[in-house]
């Protein structure tokens, strides 16, 4: 049971380091400062893989804090 929790945590942190640096940065350049930064890609975020990216990104976040509370309880 620890053996396959620990490799179930090494492939998470590796997964979920992965799809970070996947992801694109939050600087909106000078189009924030005029306003203009709000566009059909912005609003539609939810459904594009950068949306997709955002939500795998919590759902990992979520099943590594909770592997890692499990491996300190057992071990």
């Amino acid at each position: 049971m620890k053996i396959a929790l620990v490799i179930l945590f090494a492939i998470l942190g590796i997964a979920l380091s992965a799809i970070i640096l996947m992801q694109e940065g939050k600087s909106q350049g000078l189009g924030a400062i005029s306003g203009m930064a709000e566009s059909y890609w912005s609003k539609n975020r939810g459904r594009s893989i950068e949306g997709s990216l955002e939500k795998f990104t919590k759902y990992g976040a979520v099943a590594f804090f909770v592997v890692a509370l499990i491996l300190d309880v057992i071990w």
